[in-house]
């Protein structure tokens, strides 16, 4: 099962970047659970995360497969990601977007950790039924 660390805990972020690329392509299931972890940040900023593939880890999709929503807030962010329909990823790296406004200094700064792990068959199964349960 893969697991891997796309950022590590407490990296500051203050600008725009990319994670290291992960190769994918021994995962054995095609969904993953991406978990971003905001330990620490300022007042009125955001950060967006984005998924994208590659096919051989240079080139890289123009459209991200996934995306979590701006965040502005200490917390952990899961987002369920299912690479079936993108048949050549082989690669996938983390994007991130930041902003910050409103009075004093307009650098963003974020304190985030960002987990890839591979999600089984049987545990989607098994929250799916729980999932249904619940309804």
């Amino acid at each position: 099962m893969l697991d891997a660390i796309l950022v590590p805990a407490n990296t500051v972020i203050a600008a725009k970047g990319d994670s290291e690329a992960i190769d994918i392509s021994t995962a054995s299931n095609p969904v993953f659970l991406l978990t971003l972890s905001i330990s620490s940040v300022v007042e009125q900023e955001a950060i967006e995360v984005s998924l994208f593939t590659s096919a051989d880890g240079a080139a890289w999709e123009t459209k991200p497969v996934s995306s979590l929503p701006q965040k502005f807030y200490v917390g952990d962010y899961p987002l369920l990601v299912d690479l079936a329909a993108a048949q050549n990823a082989k690669f996938l790296r983390a994007h991130w977007e930041v902003s910050r406004w409103g009075r004093g200094s307009t650098t963003p700064r974020f304190e985030i950790a960002l987990r890839l792990r591979e999600v089984s068959p049987q545990d989607l199964q098994e929250a799916s039924a729980e999932a249904h349960t619940r309804r």
